[in-house]
């Protein structure tokens, strides 16, 4: 059985500038051709750029594309794949601060949580601690820290991800 094609979008919160093109060539590598993306400044933090690049490659490609660039300092990013008809869909969130996460995305664009998480979660008996595991989970932290970088974006031709949370 031949690999399910998907798609996504690598969305480049920000950048130091000469990080860029090193950026561009990971991506690029990542999905078997070369690419150039739509660089602006970033407003949330002086002297960094933004982008957004919208890939198409074999079920899996998220993952090779976060994997290649996650490894650079100052570097906020999330990249998005698809769901297909034989996977889940992916979403990977990363911050300096933070490192990265990621979180299985159902056909809605939902991140889905696994039942033994779930369960982890409920056997805790303080109920702070249930709710940081469940925000754990989430990716919340990581959603609470790109979301400024998000909405500098809003000019942006790409409608960028939101946390849902307004």
């Amino acid at each position: 059985m031949a690999t399910p094609r998907a798609r996504g979008v690598v969305f480049i919160h920000s950048a130091p500038k000469a990080l860029c093109p090193h950026l561009e060539w990971a991506v690029g590598r990542s999905i078997g051709r070369p690419v150039h993306f739509a660089w602006s400044e970033q407003p949330a933090l002086a002297g960094t750029r933004r982008a957004a690049f919208p890939w198409d490659g074999f079920a899996g490609t998220g993952a090779v594309i976060a994997s290649a660039i996650r490894g650079w300092d100052q570097l906020r990013f999330e990249v998005t794949e698809e769901p297909t008809t034989a996977s889940l869909g992916g979403r990977w969130m990363h911050t300096p601060e933070l490192g990265i996460h990621h979180s299985q995305m159902d056909a809605a664009g939902s991140i889905t949580v696994p039942e033994e998480r779930i369960r982890a979660a409920m056997d805790l008996m303080d109920p702070r601690e249930m709710r940081r595991e469940l925000d754990l989970a989430l990716g919340t932290a990581w959603d609470d820290e790109l979301e400024v970088f998000r909405v500098a974006g809003d000019d942006a031709p790409v409608v960028w991800l939101s946390s849902g949370v307004g």
